[in-house]
């Protein structure tokens, strides 16, 4: 395997999470953090932009992913996180800015990136290349952020924050 050219390269940069993914422990952690300090500024565009913004970096990371994962000669690398924080984007768009549902976001994607529980395992095993790098975590932020969503929904009085 060769070694990351993040501070080198503008491809391992972004896929790395702006270095984020170097860390020698939890980079897919620390890339979903790095994805929460982006959401501000999401949150400032219109929705529609935003769901723009999000579903562009998603097919750009279909190719980033891919790239840097051939660059460095592994499917996927653990430091490779931009698709966490695609991931995370997905999980938060919809729901309040607020911390407590960063909070439930961050954990609830953390643990279906992290478990990979069926379909999500599926996908991950079966799907190669940057698509597949990244679809596993799509999906989880999908499914994290509907159900963190139905949750919003049922206006359950603790989650008010």
């Amino acid at each position: 395997m060769r070694s990351p050219q993040v501070w080198r390269n503008i491809w391992h940069f972004l896929a790395f999470g702006f270095g984020s993914g170097l860390a020698k422990k939890a980079p897919g952690t620390w890339g979903t953090l790095a994805g929460l300090a982006v959401m501000p500024v999401l949150y400032m565009l219109p929705l529609a932009w935003a769901l723009g913004c999000i579903a562009l970096a998603s097919v750009f990371g279909f190719w980033l992913c891919g790239r840097v994962a051939d660059d460095l000669g592994v499917h996927d690398h653990g430091g490779i996180v931009w698709d966490e924080m695609v991931g995370i984007w997905m999980t938060l768009i919809l729901l309040p800015p607020t911390w407590v549902w960063w909070v439930l976001g961050f954990v609830l994607f953390r643990i279906l990136d992290i478990l990979k529980p069926w379909p999500i395992s599926i996908l991950d095993r079966n799907v190669g290349g940057g698509f597949g790098i990244m679809i596993d975590d799509m999906l989880a932020g999908l499914i994290a952020g509907a159900l963190l969503y139905a949750l919003w929904l049922a206006e359950l009085p603790l989650l008010a924050g």
